[in-house]
């Protein structure tokens, strides 16, 4: 087989089933089905974590709750705040970009009112040029000015020193979100999705991805 056909190649999984039967069970599982296949000490492991009064577990209890008593109550802002209390957290960290520090703002005033400390960490922490960190000049937003870099590796840092139960992420760059969530020692979870061209609301390129934004199906250069 060429490199390039191997390229192409793609098991079919999830994406392809047409009874979506893990849901409600009231069909038939493909003959691909990946949870299927699990064997009963695979499965065993991943259910195992959400016994107990662990973190996984606390987490995947109260996520449940909130889904099951408010599922389409309650907006994004009042779910977290719900999820925050059904964890136990008290102290809510905030992993903010700068460009949205304003709803930052607004988010650490409601923490405030539900009985919660809060503390935002912004991306440009620490005010390091992005060239000190090794990327090029003509990378830049404003070539040749000072340009802080984003920082989620000192956010998580920040973060983590404060003992924070909770954190938040409001508006991180793609893939410094990323990063943030792997060093965070606190459960992370995402308030506000970055999208600069559709007002932070990257699903309408989903949506629209037969008309307006139809550029998002084309194959893009590597």
């Amino acid at each position: 087989m060429s490199s390039s056909e191997s390229e192409g190649r793609h098991e079919p999984g999830c994406l392809e089933c047409g009874t979506l039967n893990c849901y409600r069970r009231e069909g038939e599982f493909p003959p691909f089905c990946p949870g299927e296949a699990l064997d009963e000490a695979a499965l065993g492991r991943a259910l195992s974590e959400y016994g107990g009064d662990g973190t996984d577990a606390r987490v995947a209890h109260a996520a449940a709750e909130v889904e099951g008593l408010f599922y389409g109550k309650l907006t994004r802002v009042e779910e977290t705040v719900e999820f925050a209390r059904r964890i136990g957290a008290r102290k809510v960290g905030i992993a903010t970009c700068v460009g949205l520090i304003g709803e930052t703002r607004l988010f650490g005033r409601i923490l405030k009112a539900n009985g919660f400390e809060y503390r935002a960490a912004l991306c440009k922490a620490g005010s390091v040029d992005k060239a000190d960190i090794g990327i090029d000049e003509e990378l830049k937003i404003r070539p040749g000015s000072f340009e802080g870099a984003c920082n989620p590796l000192l956010q998580a840092q920040l973060l983590n020193g404060w003992k924070s139960d909770l954190n938040v992420v409001v508006g991180l760059c793609v893939g410094h979100d990323a990063l943030f969530c792997k060093h965070s020692e606190a459960p992370a979870t995402t308030l506000i999705v970055k999208d600069r061209v559709l007002g932070h609301n990257p699903a309408a390129a989903l949506y629209t991805s037969a008309s307006y934004y139809k550029r998002v199906m084309e194959e893009r250069p590597k």
